[in-house]
């Protein structure tokens, strides 16, 4: 019986555990924030499809987005990485997110 095995996904990749879960989004988050400049960070709130989410956008407009925990991890996490955190609801998205989304919208066109 091997009630301790971990579970494997439909391609036989093993499913990853929470920390390693946790330790991929905290290794994309950094590497993202390391390697742009002016990045700054804003968490999105759970809705009824999604759990918290954390935004990182660079002054290029290029960004990326994760989940996380909750706002306090999230905050955290700027915190560590040094960067500005916004909540989106107060703020709303910058408009160079909106023009880098624009811009890659038009060059897969």
């Amino acid at each position: 019986m091997a009630l301790f095995r971990r579970r494997r996904v439909a391609d036989g990749a093993p499913v990853p555990t929470s920390r390693e879960a946790a330790a991929a989004t905290m290794a994309h988050l950094t590497d993202f924030a390391r390697t742009r400049v002016g990045v700054e960070a804003y968490v999105e709130p759970v809705t009824n499809v999604t759990q918290t989410t954390m935004v990182l956008i660079a002054t290029t407009g290029e960004w990326t987005r994760r989940r996380v925990p909750d706002a306090r991890a999230a905050r955290r996490i700027a915190q560590e990485l040094a960067i500005p955190v916004y909540d989106v609801q107060l703020t709303g998205y910058p408009q160079r997110m909106r023009d880098w989304n624009s811009r890659q919208r038009r060059g897969r066109a």
